[in-house]
């Protein structure tokens, strides 16, 4: 496939085009994970859509200290990489072209949510990053725009904005790539010397202790619920290992769904010594949040769930998260 490279929004807007237009929003130095993006856009724009990929390293995203300056620019690369992933236009403006005549007096401004987690560790990120969201979604023009989940945050308040500002498009987003190491696929993964990534792996590794720990509550909860007499509970609980849960299995049948703390606890225990390695963890924070305003879930909470964590090895800072589900919304128990 030939894919085009295009500067301005003229540009692209001159172009014709039969089916829908699918947009996959980049900062560049693409990765297996924004093949994996731009892959899923190809299918859902179809064999007469277009699939727009942009380029841009958005200075407003970047606080002081932060690696503006740093971030890798490679867009020979990126092009390629497009290619054959399935775009049809990499769309790569200056930033001139994205704020011209400077940077926006007029910004959105990220609420509640945005003030949290990611928000809390680096001021004025998401209002940043949904002001360039918004001017690429208009400059664009698209259908649908995908997004990962990786950047779970950040999914959440583009779909709020998208939402409580009625843009018409469509919000995509698309599961977490991943090494085969477990570790989230990441432009910055680059800056890990091979000491510093081992010790980067404790993130996803938490991350799966909390989902096992998550699937053990909940296994126990349904096997508890299933079991009507007191006594029985006790001896099915039994059998599948949980001793100290037997001893109350009445209790159990009636426990609160999932267990969040137990679910941070299983997650924090990784952490914690990932601290202690060489070079070691320096945990920014892990949070088990309802994904629709990032606060944090409570023990009686149902539904779904991001178990999130951000955490820094030498200068490099990484996130990752993972979703999960707890309990059965309405169900008695």
């Amino acid at each position: 496939m030939t894919t085009t490279l295009l500067r301005t929004a003229g540009e692209l807007h001159a172009r014709t085009r039969a089916g829908r237009r699918a947009v996959v929003m980049t900062m560049g130095a693409l990765h297996e994970g924004h093949a994996t993006l731009i892959r899923t856009a190809r299918e859902l724009a179809g064999p007469d859509g277009e699939v727009v990929v942009t380029v841009f390293v958005n200075p407003l995203q970047f606080g002081a200290g932060e690696d503006l300056d740093r971030y890798p620019r490679t867009l020979d690369a990126d092009l390629e990489l497009a290619g054959l992933s399935g775009a049809d236009v990499v769309f790569a403006p200056s930033v001139d072209e994205v704020y011209p005549g400077g940077e926006p007096q007029v910004r959105i401004t990220a609420g509640p949510m945005g003030a949290r987690l990611e928000g809390a560790s680096r001021p004025g990120h998401f209002d940043g990053m949904l002001t360039v969201v918004a001017k690429l979604l208009h400059l664009t023009r698209p259908d649908l725009a995908l997004y990962g989940q990786k950047d779970a945050q950040q999914l959440a308040l583009i779909r709020r904005m998208v939402r409580d500002l009625n843009f018409g498009v469509e919000i995509v987003g698309v599961p977490t790539v991943r090494e085969e190491d477990g570790l989230a696929l990441s432009s910055r993964n680059r800056y890990l010397s091979p000491e510093q990534r081992r010790t980067a792996l404790s993130l996803s590794r938490a991350l799966f202790a909390g989902s096992d720990r998550h699937a053990a509550q909940e296994a126990l909860r349904a096997r508890a619920l299933e079991v009507p007499a007191t006594h029985a509970r006790a001896e099915a609980l039994s059998a599948i290992g949980e001793s100290r849960a037997a001893a109350d299995a009445h209790a159990v049948a009636k426990a609160l769904p999932g267990a969040p703390t137990a679910v941070r606890a299983a997650a924090r225990l990784i952490l914690d010594d990932a601290a202690r390695l060489s070079p070691p963890l320096e945990l920014d924070y892990l949070a088990l949040v309802d994904p629709s305003d990032f606060t944090e879930i409570d023990d009686d909470f149902t539904g779904e769930a991001v178990l999130a964590v951000a955490a820094r090895v030498g200068t490099t800072r990484l996130i990752d998260n993972i979703p999960l589900v707890f309990g059965t919304p309405g169900a008695a128990s």
